[in-house]
């Protein structure tokens, strides 16, 4: 049998563990990612609407900007007095998987967008974030001319409209936490 005093070592032992337990939980926070943060405040869907854009250099960096207006104001357009500013530049790069044809005429091969972007405030300028984010689209490349271009294309249309929801998903966290 065991002693009183082992038995009360034991139950303090308990109480401490809970304790440190429930200490450790209370600095855990979850929230919804666009839920309004102060009674006053704006949610983070607001906030995303009220972003502008740089202009865009090439048709694949429009892609990428296109979807991104339309991913964080829900389809209303830019921002006419944006409170926050994106800057972006678009790489693309091209490669073939394989150096043969594997079957049909067809090569394997992948495109890689790379977005280099910086989010600002407005009103000071104030960098929020600066990030890179990639984004790569498979295809096969046939050895007819038009059909290379069109794959190539479909390709970086895909992802662009995935490197721009990986984009948005991060500036809404960024804004999420101001």
């Amino acid at each position: 049998m065991l002693s009183n005093v082992t038995k009360d070592l034991l139950r303090i032992g308990r109480v401490a563990s809970i304790a440190a337990v429930l200490v450790a939980l209370a600095g855990c926070q979850v929230k919804p990612l666009y839920a309004v943060s102060s009674p006053g405040g704006a949610s983070a869907g607001q906030k995303l609407a009220s972003i502008g854009f740089s202009q865009a250099d090439d048709r694949i960096e429009q892609t990428v900007r296109n979807e991104l207006i339309f991913l964080t104001s829900g389809g209303a357009g830019e921002s006419r007095q944006p409170e926050y500013n994106l800057t972006m530049n678009v790489t693309s790069f091209r490669q073939n998987v394989l150096d043969e044809q594997v079957t049909n005429n067809l090569i394997p091969g992948r495109v890689t967008l790379t977005a280099d972007y910086t989010l600002t405030r407005a009103s000071d300028g104030k960098v929020l974030r600066t990030a890179q984010r990639k984004s790569t689209s498979l295809l096969d490349i046939s050895a007819q001319e038009f059909a290379e271009m069109r794959a190539y294309r479909d390709a970086e249309d895909r992802a662009a409209k995935q490197l721009a929801e990986f984009i948005r998903g991060d500036i809404a966290t960024t804004l999420g936490r101001q």
